[in-house]
């Protein structure tokens, strides 16, 4: 999909863009990369002079630990913008990679910052994507900190199948997740007993599958009553049903 197309399609999931606001998106110049699995293209002290949107595949945040460990912080898909907090700091405070394949377009920080002077509507609607990551960030804080394993890895789950859905990215009940079961530990706390336990539990409730790095849906009520999920925190524009 065309860079311009993917961001306009995601900003306006949750913020109403006027004529003009297209046209100035229609004017950034993109420069877009191919990224294999695991590859880093933002480092923990970064001074960066470029935002990056996410074209396709998937994207994972994540803090480095000491003795190379991770600890992942939220995952961005197709069209999100997962490092627009660049714009406004000096030094990134963690890292990004890709979770499998995926393609990422650059775009200078200088061309943003001049539309947020000519068109403050879209500065708005892209400060509010970073707002939106901060609420994903809160959720996940009490997800890993107050929540059972096995609810923790459904509200993980539900959170990733509900934005695919808001996006148009999934096929049917089925959601490309290319995490592996050291990153599900990374990203949930868990070591990997943990890990296999927690998805024993959730197949055995015949609310989902995950294999592979595809997640099937075959609940998702139940799904989202084991995560007890509620996306409310997701702001978007036009929530889902169902």
């Amino acid at each position: 999909m065309d860079p311009h197309e993917t961001l306009i399609r995601n900003l306006k999931e949750h913020s109403r863009l006027r004529s003009d606001d297209i046209a100035e998106i229609c004017n950034f110049s993109f420069v877009t990369k191919e990224l294999s699995p695991d590859q880093d293209f933002i480092r923990q002290g970064d001074q960066p002079k470029h935002a990056v949107l996410v074209v396709s595949g998937m994207v994972g945040r994540y803090h480095l630990l000491k003795g190379g460990r991770r600890q992942y912080l939220s995952f961005h898909m197709s069209g999100d913008l997962p490092d627009a907090q660049g714009l406004f700091i000096e030094r990134m405070d963690h890292a990004l990679c890709s979770i499998g394949p995926a393609r990422v377009a650059f775009i200078p920080h200088k061309q943003i910052l001049g539309a947020f002077e000519r068109r403050p509507s879209l500065g708005i609607a892209i400060w509010r994507e970073t707002l939106l990551d901060a609420a994903i960030f809160r959720e996940a804080i009490t997800n890993n900190s107050a929540r059972s394993r096995p609810t923790r890895m459904a509200h993980l789950f539900c959170e990733v199948f509900y934005r695919a859905r808001l996006s148009q990215l999934n096929k049917g009940n089925r959601c490309s997740i290319p995490l592996t079961l050291p990153q599900l530990g990374e990203t949930l706390a868990m070591a990997i007993a943990s890990v296999n336990r927690a998805l024993q539990q959730l197949r055995s409730s015949g609310s989902m599958d995950f294999r592979e790095g595809e997640l099937i849906v075959l609940n998702w009520r139940e799904l989202q009553r084991l995560g007890e999920f509620n996306p409310d925190y997701l702001h978007m524009k036009k929530p889902l049903t169902g």
